[in-house]
């Protein structure tokens, strides 16, 4: 399998390059890894078998120049950047290399969400009410959202992973909406082009999970359900679904295959599905590329989707028939993000001090970071994705959870209490949680305090020089802490002194309106002097591809600004400062 490739250049980063690589060299292929300057001690890199430095993971003619002059033959793009740019694959293609992924037509009427549309209305599949017509100037957008009716979502035409996705509830809201959202995917993707998509409420979402090659073949592995999410981004994915009984499978699968042939797709993709809560099912999109939550098919029907990637690039046939497909037992994969949950889950930054993962049976790591490693707020703040397998869903929520207990991380907030506490509400454990779950069931004061007897341990632990876990008792009280963080329940705190900085609408000394999270200010909206609403925007922020406007806790007059656009600046700063009346 993919014996015709020898060397591939992985035109990524992060864990998913660290999983090609793994792949690659289970077939005997060479993995070239990409880096930009900033990550050249990165896991990604020290995995792979040699590594070229890039200017950026979104520079196409730079990607190509590299594995050029590595002596590739094929370039593997992972997913998000380039994955799904159909100029990147003809770029790879014109320079007499193999582009593991769909062909650039392919990617053209599958890949672009407009087209993957028009492409499932004439294959007779149902897609979701919207607007995603050849005008998507901003006029006709706000008029076809009137005809429309609210609430609905913007959405990005290109890329995926929530990014360049908003939800209006109200005509007043949607200028600012299509403005933010086309920021955000030209910045993700390189595309600023939006469409428009009725909101589902109660709504789950489930995709297909499509596997062709470039003889004519094509098979569906089954569903995965992704409905646990925030910011239109999944957290927590799992297979089969527990919304989808046998009949609904089929039907689904179906759909994907025909859709699949439709587009002449070659390679894995993923087709998405909104199954609304009276069991209607619509077209989402098809992703024309590998999806982060690949592993829970893995795992449930045995089946290693990179090195099938990998074979169908190198012109194999698939090795399998539909009817051949079995599904085995239950599979769930939670994210651990670099992020805050008491906070809006706003991206988080700072040195992982303690990174520890559980390595069990049944129990799978992807990972492209280690201890030592500093998380910045360029990237993805994912960390790493566990994931689980056990006969039933019941099981495999018990094994995913004791794997959670056992999975410290300090240094750096992390969503690892939030996933816990997920796993046990009533609606996940009965199958019942919907793409609104976090919005119903999440509020911050679901973050339990920090025993008295568990922060003195902490702090005692910082004047020892042992192991982590420090032993107060009896009975014996294990304690995680390092560099001044204890973790209690999957959540980070800082013990020892005044260590919350403010929120996101909290003043801070004389005034001022601090950043609530790190990241680099994309535009500054006010002056020094103006009068400002309450509820104005004042800063923007961008971190992880992600933009949040830091807006006036009431009315008054600015009285200073301290950051200009393209400033880093660090959660808790100082961005502008406001009068007293505020």
């Amino acid at each position: 399998m993919g014996a015709g490739l020898q060397r591939v250049l992985i035109a990524n980063r992060g864990e998913i390059a660290v999983r090609i690589t793994r792949a690659c060299r289970e077939l005997g292929i060479e993995a070239v890894a990409a880096y930009e300057p900033a990550e050249r001690g990165a896991l990604h890199v020290d995995v792979a078998d040699s590594a070229v430095e890039v200017a950026g993971y979104l520079d196409a003619g730079a990607l190509v120049a590299a594995a050029t002059a590595a002596g590739a033959d094929a370039v593997h793009p992972g997913y998000g950047f380039l994955a799904e740019s159909p100029e990147f694959a003809e770029a790879v293609a014109k320079a007499g290399l193999v582009f593991v992924g769909p062909p650039p037509a392919a990617l053209r009427s599958a890949g672009d969400k407009i087209e993957a549309r028009r492409l499932a209305e004439a294959a007779g599949i149902p897609v979701t009410p919207g607007y995603a017509g050849v005008d998507l100037s901003d006029e006709t957008l706000e008029q076809e959202a009137l005809r429309l009716g609210f609430p609905l979502m913007v959405k990005a035409a290109a890329g995926g992973g929530g990014r360049g996705m908003r939800t209006v509830l109200a005509a007043p809201a949607l200028p600012d909406a299509i403005a933010a959202a086309r920021r955000e995917a030209a910045a993700a993707f390189g595309d600023g082009r939006v469409y428009l998509e009725r909101l589902v409420g109660g709504a789950r979402h489930v995709e297909v999970q499509v596997l062709a090659d470039a003889h004519g073949a094509v098979v569906h592995l089954g569903e995965r359900d992704c409905s646990l999410q925030r910011r239109h981004q999944k957290i927590v994915e799992e297979a089969p679904s527990p919304a989808a009984d046998p009949g609904l499978r089929a039907t689904l699968g179906r759909a994907a295959v025909a859709l699949a042939r439709a587009a002449g797709y070659v390679g894995a993709g993923t087709v998405e599905f909104l199954l609304g809560p009276d069991g209607a099912w619509h077209f989402l999109e098809l992703n024309a590329r590998l999806q982060v939550e690949h592993a829970v098919t893995e795992a449930v029907t045995g089946i290693d989707l990179v090195r099938a990637q990998l074979a169908v690039a190198a012109g194999e046939p698939l090795e399998l028939e539909q009817e051949d497909v079995d599904w085995n037992g239950h599979a769930i994969e939670c994210r651990v993000y670099a992020e805050d949950p008491a906070n809006g889950f706003l991206p988080a930054a700072g040195r992982l001090l303690e990174l520890d993962l559980p390595r069990w049976p049944g129990v799978r790591i992807d990972t492209g970071v280690r201890a030592g490693d500093e998380v910045g707020v360029r990237y993805d703040p994912m960390l790493a994705k566990v994931i689980a397998h056990a006969e039933d869903r019941d099981a495999c929520i018990d094994r995913m959870a004791a794997a959670l207990a056992e999975t410290a991380i300090l240094g750096v907030a992390t969503n690892l209490g939030f996933l816990r506490w997920a796993l046990q509400r009533p609606a996940f454990r009965a199958g019942e949680a919907g793409t609104d779950f976090v919005e119903r069931e999440w509020s911050p004061d679901q973050v339990p305090e920090l025993p008295e007897d568990v922060r003195r341990a902490a702090v005692a632990r910082q004047h020892d020089d042992g192991s982590p876990w420090y032993e107060l008792g009896p009975p014996q009280l294990e304690v995680r802490a390092a560099g001044g963080f204890v973790l209690h329940e999957g959540w980070q705190f800082a013990v020892g002194g005044d260590d919350e900085p403010p929120s996101a609408s909290a003043l801070g000394p004389g005034g001022s309106l601090a950043a609530p999270m790190p990241g680099t200010v994309l535009r500054v909206d006010v002056h020094e002097g103006e009068h400002v609403d309450d509820g104005q925007t004042l800063v923007l922020l961008e971190a992880m591809k992600m933009e949040l406007a830091v807006t006036a806790p009431g009315a008054g007059v600015v009285t200073g600004v301290l950051v200009a656009a393209g400033d880093l600046v660090s959660r808790g700063q100082a961005l502008v400062e406001l009068d007293g009346d505020v």
